[in-house]
Order: C-alpha cells, then sequence, then structure tokens
C-alpha cells in the first residue's frame, strides 16, 4: 500500500522538485500540491493523505498554524515540516503545533524519503537525539513547568521508566537493553504510554515529559 503525500510550499519550482523525487518512489503517491497553508488545510481534509510536506512560510497560512489546524481535526495525517532554518523557533512551535517532525529542505533525497517513511507509520522524526536536542531547547525557552496531566498516574512503574527514557532521547532499542527486554517489548510500552496519555507520538511524549517537570532539560 503505497504512502500518499501532499506537498505544501509556495514555491512551485521546490513543489515540483519534491514531486519528481518522491514520484520516483514506488511506494509513494503524491495526491496533491498547495502552495499557501489555506490550501494545505483544504486539501489535506479533502484528499486525505498520510503525510503533509509542510513548509513554514507560506501566505494566507503559515505552516505551523495549517498544521494546528489539521493535527486539531483529528485525521491521521502526519505532517512533516519542511525547513531552511534549522532549529530555530519555527521548528519549536511547529513541534508543539502537533508536527510529528522536520526535516531541512537540503537534506540529502535518501533521508526525506525515509523521513517520510517514518512518519508515515507514525514514528517520530527523526533521530531521538535529535528529537531531545530540538526539544531540550525549545523547553529551556518555556520555563515554566506545567503540571503533569492526571492520565500520567495511569502508567505503570515501568512505563514511566519507558517515557523518562524516551525523553531523554533513547531509541527502542537504546532503552530495550537499559531495561533488558525484547524492543517489541518497549514498543508495545511506548504505545501504551501514548494512548494512556492521548498523545500521537513520540514527540508529544518528549515534550509533555520536559514541560511537566519529568525530566530536567540537560541532566
Amino acid at each position: 500500500m503505497s504512502t500518499r503525500v501532499l506537498i505544501a510550499d509556495d514555491q512551485a519550482l521546490v513543489r515540483a522538485g519534491f514531486r519528481k523525487l518522491l514520484e520516483s518512489t514506488p511506494d509513494i503517491e503524491v495526491v496533491g500540491e498547495a502552495a499557501d497553508g489555506r490550501e494545505a488545510v483544504d486539501m489535506a481534509r479533502r484528499l486525505l493523505p498520510n503525510v503533509a510536506l509542510m513548509d513554514i512560510r507560506m501566505p494566507r497560512l503559515d505552516g505551523i498554524e495549517a498544521t494546528r489546524r489539521l493535527t486539531a481535526d483529528g485525521d491521521r495525517i502526519r505532517v512533516l515540516i519542511l525547513t531552511t532554518f534549522g532549529l530555530d523557533d519555527y521548528v519549536y512551535e511547529a513541534l508543539r503545533a502537533g508536527a510529528s517532525g522536520f526535516m531541512l529542505k537540503d537534506a540529502p533525497p535518501e533521508e526525506l524519503l525515509a523521513a517520510i517513511e517514518v512518519v508515515a507509520r507514525g514514528d517520530a522524526l527523526i533521530a531521538p537525539a535529535v528529537t531531545r536536542a530540538v526539544v531540550e531547547e525549545f523547553v529551556r525557552r518555556s520555563p515554566a513547568d506545567k503540571p503533569p496531566p492526571p492520565a500520567i498516574d495511569e502508567l505503570t512503574e515501568r512505563e514511566r521508566e519507558v517515557l523518562e527514557l524516551l525523553a531523554r532521547g533513547l531509541s527502542n532499542a537504546e532503552i530495550a537493553d537499559r531495561l533488558v527486554v525484547s524492543a517489541g517489548t518497549v514498543k508495545t510500552h511506548v504505545a501504551h504510554v501514548l494512548a494512556k496519555l492521548g498523545l500521537r507520538d513520540r514527540v508529544q511524549a518528549v515534550i509533555l515529559a520536559y514541560e511537566s517537570g519529568m525530566i530536567t532539560p540537560g541532566r
């Protein structure tokens, strides 16, 4: 089954380049192109792609607000932010808005294709250590702790361990090694954590762990 992708960027040449790359891959189908955020939201709601490649700076509606609207819909559309700006304010706001990850526009083609695959299957992008670096900086800029959601009390002791290790940037394999369990067991624990806390993916779990004070940046 192919991954359905929507490309949202205000530059026609950029969209054409991404389309050419993606259409060269047999298991990816480009279902549409949007030139601004409002068009991206309308097309995504109509065409139901698995993944929306979303530029941040677009007219009428920027990529962050478009992401917020799409993820608020409750649809299973994953948003992969495309940026030229690196780890800046836009990226942090995009993650808070519900993006599943981000990629630099000048990343090698194979990295973009791998990123789409990762996001499409419901994982967060890309390397856990990169997610950690982004979120730690993000949390440093937002120092006020939020109270932990009541649902955290529903986590088992092992699930809290998994959440803490996940938030520290460990991959499933690394968590499995640390806890001396199988990677499959860790994957099950992560799924339970996300379900109990009502979270979409690992990025949201990491942000929650930092914002609620479960994890302290830099430690």
